[in-house]
């Protein structure tokens, strides 16, 4: 198995960046988020969960869409092109890798969101399986293995040395053109397997690791539509959105206009269902409260979303909601209320 020393990472990042522009977990102001790389950057893989997942690599909190100009009498339309840089996200977790293939089934169906699609296939993937799982993970609950996520290039940190494995052919490329500064460890494989093995051993000690969704429960949408827990869980709820935009897999957003005067900016921006405004129409709003809005949030997690995709639940079990939420709602408490859970 191919690896590389603590001590060369800064060539390696060099040398990524030089095949695409390179993002991975920094650290700054005290938080570690997904940044552009750059010489002497704060690189924090030890980081389980970023304070935000990555899914703005693809899907940017603010995006220009197209511009109107008016001269005189006329107006043109321009369209903003499609994104052609190549990226490079390194340092993905598997939960947060999960959930690209999630916002795949909302943004490439057809119509086929042409943005996302172009930044997709721009960029190229490299997984880090975890090593230290928070108490607030449970991804678990949705299939996904902590220590094997589904990326281009996985890779695998053990003590100072990362291991290097190629997956896809966008993978066999990048590794070629890093060849230079991987090595072969003939022990390489073995030193995974002992590592998959104990991070594995250590998430069975979590508080969430008995956690389970039950798909069966989730299958009787009327009765969880009335279900009283509602009301109560709504009132703690202060609808400010944290927890949709740390969310990996929330995917609403608004399109909205930035008039300069001559020049129109037309743009869409993340949204969220818990606000007042959302969904707001001519005719009014068909969620008029906050019972309403929060209702919807989680209804559309653990029963629309799965309903229309296979049965796949809109979460990944990042534990961002457990860990941001100002007043401690989430949607493993919401899920045992509604008691749509097993072994817990």
């Amino acid at each position: 198995m191919l690896k590389i020393n603590r001590e060369r990472f800064e060539e390696l990042f060099t040398l990524l960046d030089k095949q695409g522009r390179l993002y991975l977990p920094v650290a700054k102001d005290g938080k570690t988020d997904y940044a552009a790389w750059s010489a002497g950057s704060a690189v924090d893989l030890a980081a389980t969960v970023t304070a935000k997942s990555p899914k703005g690599l693809f899907f940017p909190q603010i995006e220009n869409l197209m511009e109107f100009t008016r001269t005189g009498n006329k107006l043109a339309l321009e369209a903003r092109p499609l994104p052609v840089e190549k990226t490079i996200a390194f340092g993905v977790r598997a939960c947060d890798l999960a959930s690209f293939k999630l916002l795949d089934k909302v943004f490439l169906k057809e119509p086929v969101d042409e943005y996302y699609a172009a930044r997709r296939a721009n960029c190229t993937l490299i997984g880090l399986a975890c090593s230290e799982p928070e108490e607030t993970c449970f991804c678990h609950a949705f299939g996904i293995d902590l220590a094997e996520g589904e990326a281009d290039v996985r890779t695998y940190q053990v003590g100072d040395e990362l291991f290097w494995e190629a997956a896809t052919p966008k993978g066999e490329e990048l590794t070629a053109a890093v060849s230079g500064l991987l090595t072969e460890e003939a022990s390489g494989a073995a030193k995974v397997a002992k590592a998959k093995t104990a991070v594995r051993e250590v998430f069975q000690k979590m508080p969430l690791a008995g956690l389970k969704l039950s798909a069966e429960k989730c299958k009787a949408p009327n009765e969880i539509f009335a279900d009283k827990a509602w009301e109560e869980l709504s009132k703690t709820c202060i609808g400010c959105g944290t927890c949709t935009y740390v969310c990996p897999t929330c995917h609403c957003y608004d399109v909205r206009d930035h008039d300069g005067g001559e020049r129109v900016e037309r743009y869409r921006c993340w949204d969220s269902c818990l606000f007042s405004d959302f969904t707001n129409m001519s005719g009014g709003n068909p969620r008029t409260g906050r019972l309403e809005r929060f209702r919807q949030r989680y209804m559309h997690k653990l029963i629309y979303f799965p309903d229309n995709n296979e049965g796949d639940f809109a979460c990944v079990g990042c534990g961002r909601c457990l860990q941001k939420c100002p007043v401690s709602l989430n949607i493993v408490k919401v899920a045992r209320a509604l008691g749509v859970t097993e072994n817990v």
